[in-house]
């Protein structure tokens, strides 16, 4: 199925994640890493519940739940038999039937508007992120947990200990610290945080190269 045909259902599970253009890092310093979560935040934690991600020098993993209902409002002009008889604008909603394409263009402003802040501070032009994003449906209770300890495991693809890695969800699960991650739900997926965490430490055989 070609990438751009994957639609983003109401109540699916979805494994979002893109890298920059040839490999080349997207993130160059620390906050980087904050101002792009800041972001993800600002256009997405309406429409999607977190279950985990992982954010790496040039690539970055998100797991999430689309949210049952979505609602946007949309501005139409004001017309009387296809005559505009005033320049006021009625609000109309748009319901689950249009959830792909919020989603999917919520995304789109997410990695633009972080894009174009990188560019202006770096002092570059042009895409930074391939494009489309990437994102992939799960569909089954044994590839979500397992998903779930792919992403915090990456750092260790740097030689990074995941414990002690800043940009990924493990710390904020397992820690009392504010956070827009879903950690209850997760950590019940697991049974209890003791079974969590033992299970990060002693993972079962991971592929998720696709």
């Amino acid at each position: 199925m070609n990438i751009r045909n994957e639609t983003l259902d109401a109540d699916g599970f979805y494994h979002i994640y893109n890298r920059g253009i040839n490999g080349c890092n997207v993130y160059i310093c620390e906050e980087n890493y904050r101002f792009f979560l800041k972001q993800f935040s600002k256009y997405l934690i309406e429409y999607v519940d977190v279950y985990a991600y992982c954010l790496m020098p040039n690539h970055f993993h998100f797991l999430i739940k689309i949210k049952t209902e979505i609602k946007t409002i949309v501005k139409v002009p004001n017309f009387d038999n296809g005559k505009l008889i005033d320049k006021k604008n009625l609000a109309i909603e748009k319901g689950l039937h249009s959830t792909d394409s919020i989603v999917s263009k919520q995304i789109g402003k997410f990695i633009s508007s972080y894009t174009q802040a990188f560019n202006k501070v770096n002092v570059r032009s042009g895409a930074l992120f391939e494009s489309p994003f990437k994102r992939k449906r799960i569909d089954n209770y044994d590839y979500l947990k397992n998903l779930i300890l792919y992403i915090h495991l990456n750092p260790q693809d740097i030689k990074q200990d995941y414990k002690n890695y800043k940009f990924s969800s493990y710390f904020g699960i397992i820690s009392n610290l504010k956070t827009n991650i879903v950690k209850e739900v997760i950590i019940e997926i697991f049974g209890d945080l003791e079974n969590f965490i033992y299970t990060h430490n002693h993972p079962p055989k991971l592929d998720f190269s696709y």
